[in-house]
């Protein structure tokens, strides 16, 4: 089978551990108007490759994978392509290769994957449904199943929370997201939360497609209250 990648090239830490080939495949189940990378929205694009040929270029490159490095599957959404995305960890893994996924959890199917995913990291954008659908343009409820099964079934799990002014960030949200996190029996996870940037902004003009956020970013004092939250409420807490 084939997927499409639009951009690949080493990150060391911030896409799982140790130093990484990282692997954007084209497409998105989400519509997120802060996305840093736009260009892997649409299906079309990028550059078609053979599985295979993806893990022998992997292969190839494992003297760098330092650190408990190895290869990361983001995107775009990688689980999308449900079937060519379970390939593709199939050949890394037959390859000893170590495996890391960043997804939006929108994929009903993960967790039939999890035992080819040695890092997971899931985002959770927002715990209400509506609200998700409104500023993504899709509700929650895969998502929110796909971190319950995960912190059923696996001993690792990562989950970020991307914080937008006016839309998630404020204490009444942390409190929100930290009464779901023990709803959903996550509270062993890893937990991140990311301030707002703009790196895509300029992405978005060169396609010339309109950034509708106009006022994300969230302050140093909004950020601490926020985690503090979390941190209180028991969740362990990391930086990458």
């Amino acid at each position: 089978m084939t997927v499409r990648v639009f951009q690949k090239g080493f990150n060391f830490s911030q896409d799982g551990p140790g130093n990484r080939l990282v692997l954007h495949l084209q497409g998105c189940t989400l519509r997120c108007p802060w996305c840093s990378n736009p260009e892997g929205i649409d299906e079309a694009g990028g550059e078609e490759i053979q599985t295979s040929a993806l893990a022998a270029e992997a292969a190839a490159s494992a003297k760098l994978f330092f650190s408990g490095g190895g290869v990361t599957l983001t995107g775009g959404e990688p689980a999308m392509c449900f079937e060519a995305f379970t390939e593709l960890l199939g050949e890394l893994k037959k390859k000893g290769i170590h495996t890391a996924v960043e997804t939006n959890a929108v994929q009903p199917r993960l967790p039939e994957a999890f035992g080819l995913i040695d890092y997971l990291m899931i985002d959770c954008k927002h715990y209400d449904s509506d609200t998700h659908e409104r500023f993504t343009g899709s509700g929650n409820e895969a998502v929110l199943a796909n971190i319950e099964a995960a912190a059923r079934e696996r001993q690792q799990l990562h989950i970020r929370i991307p914080l937008i002014k006016g839309f998630n960030a404020s204490p009444d949200d942390a409190r929100a997201f930290l009464k779901l996190f023990r709803r959903l029996g996550a509270e062993k996870a890893d937990y991140e939360a990311l301030k707002y940037h703009e790196y895509g902004r300029g992405k978005w003009e060169k396609l010339g497609l309109e950034y509708k956020v106009k006022d994300g970013f969230i302050s140093k004092r909004a950020f601490g209250a926020f985690t503090k939250i979390l941190a209180d409420g028991g969740l362990r807490l990391i930086a990458t």
